[in-house]
Order: structure tokens, then sequence, then C-alpha cells
């Protein structure tokens, strides 16, 4: 475990963000459910990705990191061994603290004979699960579990069927479904039944299958029609800069650093594309260029309304801006940050309070008083949680004093060289490590 003392010092320069996170999960799914070598570009392996790769690796695909991109060669589904190479052996798949990865395969490890173990570490075994459950128990699928960690046994095949699933949960459920259900031999259907959040994420799995071959019929997001007997396809693909890991730049934009955010597409389906408009809200003019962005000011920042249902992941470096902002901000339906890779709500309050700033929870939320400054010479903690990690460096760069940044290492999880980036446009850090 590493610690970093974090001294106050403006960012400024240009940075590339990593590719999409929510990208790449996909991309690697769907090219390793293809017949024949897809390449995919511009992929980061970071924790959560290794972990979908390694995934993919133990149901049959293979992977070969080249200096072009990684080279995914797909399950043969026509091979005679497909199903019967694993008829009486289990496999494990190691989520590592990837809800993700949990969520996203255990729909496809139906399509499998014998068991399939899920393991993984941290926060990940209480992470609900209820909704695959409930389709285990209709359908007849058997599964072992164990509370309050991930040891989860299952054996079955997923059958076609009409799933209902609630929209406000998680979309990880849905896309999961979605991943697995064109490999069925029949018509499947997904009713929505309340209102659905994190579109963007369910418009980035769609837009991800058809790429690769596969047709989903969407009815206005309250019905997902997927028809039996497709196969996906081999494919090229790049994959975009991250929105969400952008955000912590042009939030730091946003307390005066000049930071100029580079690779990122315009018109993306990225659902974190969102923190454009809630910064302009918040009077910040965001200066655009041909996939770049940069951040500027106009005068005092205003507190806003935000809603997090849309864009849950940028909520905590957002909540640093409004600690900063004049007025109160108020942040609504973001109640599924408390079952992340911590309970974000608590973290982001705990961690800014210790600052200086005026925050509360609310049961979905929070509402912060925006201060003049915050102050630092403290030390804070992570949670293990590379989002909170993140924030807390961009707040060092606006604190009076130093802080004490424990357990910095988590950002690998989704942004491995973070540090370096962060070090390269000015930022001031050096280590602590425990135990020396």
């Amino acid at each position: 475990m590493t610690d970093l003392i974090l001294t106050p010092a403006k960012l400024s320069g240009a940075v590339t963000v990593p590719p999409s996170k929510s990208m790449a999960h996909r991309a690697v799914i769907c090219a390793a459910l293809s017949e024949g070598k897809s390449l995919l570009t511009n992929i980061e392996h970071s924790d959560d990705i290794i972990a979908t790769i390694e995934a993919m690796r133990s149901l049959g695909a293979s992977f070969n990191r080249k200096e072009a991109g990684l080279e995914v060669a797909g399950i043969d589904w026509e091979a005679e061994t497909v199903n019967e190479l694993e008829k009486d052996q289990s496999r494990t798949i190691d989520c590592n603290e990837s809800g993700s990865t949990l969520r996203f395969l255990i729909p496809i490890a139906t399509l499998f004979e014998g068991d399939t173990r899920f393991i993984g570490r941290g926060n990940l075994g209480t992470r609900p699960l209820e909704p695959y459950y409930q389709i285990f128990d209709r359908q007849g699928i058997a599964y072992t579990k164990q509370a309050n960690q991930l040891h989860l046994t299952i054996n079955g095949d997923l059958q076609p069927d009409l799933f209902e699933l609630r929209g406000d949960v998680s979309s990880q459920f849905i896309s999961g479904l979605l991943f697995a259900l064109p490999l069925l031999k029949n018509d499947s259907k997904i009713v929505i039944t309340t209102e659905l959040e994190s579109k963007g994420y369910i418009d980035l799995t769609l837009s991800m299958m058809q790429t690769f071959g596969i047709e989903v019929l969407n009815n206005d997001y309250r019905e997902l029609i997927i028809k039996g007997n497709q196969r996906y396809q081999k494919q090229e693909y790049r994959i975009e800069g991250d929105y969400s890991q952008a955000a912590f730049f042009l939030c730091a934009d946003a307390l005066a650093n000049q930071v100029v955010v580079q690779d990122l597409k315009p018109h993306s389906l990225q659902g974190d594309r969102e923190i454009i408009a809630i910064l302009e809200r918040m009077g910040v003019e965001i200066l655009s260029t041909p996939h770049a962005l940069e951040g500027k000011p106009t005068g005092r920042l205003k507190a806003a309304l935000i809603d997090g249902s849309q864009c849950p992941d940028i909520i905590p470096v957002v909540s640093l801006v409004a600690a900063l902002s004049e007025g109160t901000t108020e942040i609504i339906n973001a109640g599924r940050l408390r079952i992340k890779e911590c309970d974000r709500l608590k973290a982001v309050t705990s961690e800014l309070s210790k600052l200086g700033a005026v925050i509360f929870e609310t049961a979905d939320g929070l509402i912060i008083e925006g201060v003049e400054q915050l102050v630092g010479g403290v030390e804070v903690w992570s949670h293990k949680d590379h989002r909170i990690a993140m924030m807390l460096a961009i707040a060092a760069t606006v604190c009076q004093e130093p802080i004490v940044l424990k357990d910095a290492e988590c950002v690998s999880k989704s942004y491995p060289h973070f540090w370096e980036d962060y070090t390269m446009l000015g930022g001031n850090s050096h280590e602590r490590c425990l135990g020396k």
C-alpha cells in the first residue's frame, strides 16, 4: 500500500485521456464472442479490463498483445469441443474488483456446459445480483452463493424468454443479458419495468453489439427485442477516449488549472459526456477543438441541481467543484453510488469535509454548501476507490496546505498511469510507503 504526499500545485499542459473503460469491456466481450480474429486498438490494460480479458480467455477466447493493439481470437462456436471441452470440468472466473466483468459475464457463462465459479475481492461480494438470481430460480439454473463475499457457482443453460428487469438497479444486468441472448436458438425480449437509469451505458452496449454484427430492436428503452441464432462478426475497432476520466481534468480546469484534454470524440455516446453540460451550468466555458476540450471558468462558480442517475461515475469530482461554488448544490438520484467500490456518497462527504468543505449526505445524494477555499493539511483516504483517489488528487491542487492520500495506488483499476500524467502536468506528489 502506498501513501502520497500531495503538495498544492497548478496543473497545465495537454493530456491524452485513457481509452474508455466502459467501451473496452464491451469490445473485448464482443470480439471474444466473434468468429475469427478481431483487432482492438487504443486499449488500456487496467485492472478491470485485464479481469474481463482473463474471463473471456477462460471461456475459450485467446488474446495476443501486438504493437498495433490487442488481437482477439474469438471462441470457435462451430468446433465440436466448444461444449464438450468443459462438460465435466469447472472453470473459475476471477473478476478482481470489476463489477462490469461480473455482471456482464454471468449470462455468458450459462452458454457453456459445466460449473462456472465467480470469485472477486474488495467490495465486489456486496454488489447486488438479485436480478440474475430471480432468472436462475425461474429457469432452473443451479447456483450457490455466499453472503457478503463473491463465491458464486452457476451451472445451467440460459433459455430464450421474456425477461423483466427494473431500470433503476443497474444497467449492467441488462447489458449482460444483451450479450448472451443473441446466441440462443430462439428470440428473447427484455422488458424494462421502471424508468431506465444510465441509458448511456445501454447505448454503448447496443452500439458495440451492432458494430460486431448483432441487431437488437430498441423500443424507446421500454423493451429490447433480441433475435436468436445471431453471430458476432470479427472487427477492427479503435476505443475512444474516456469522458469519465476526462471529467477529472475538466473539473481541474474549473478550479483554475489549465489542462487541454485530448482524444475525446465530440459526439460520443458515453453518458459521462454530461460533464460538459454540468460544468457549463456551473459557470465554466468549455472550449472545443476536434477531439480536445478545455474548461475556462467565466467568473465565480455557481451552484447547480445535478441529477446523477445518468452519469454516476463523475459525481465524486463534480462534488469537488460544487464544494468551491457559490451557493448550495444538490445532487439527486445518485443512490447507486453507495454500492460501487465503496459507498461513494459517504466517502465524498468524509474526505471533502476533512479538507474544509461543507457537505451533507442524503439518502440518494448530497447537499453541498460552497466555501471560499479548501484548507488541506490533513490525511485523507481513497477508500481504495480509484475515483475517490483521483478526485482528491485534483482537490490537492486547490488546497492551502499539502495533504496525505492513503492507498493512492488504487487508480490502477481504471487509469494505471494517472500519477505519471498528474506529475507531467505539474502535479506535486511523492511517495510515503507504509512500513518504511
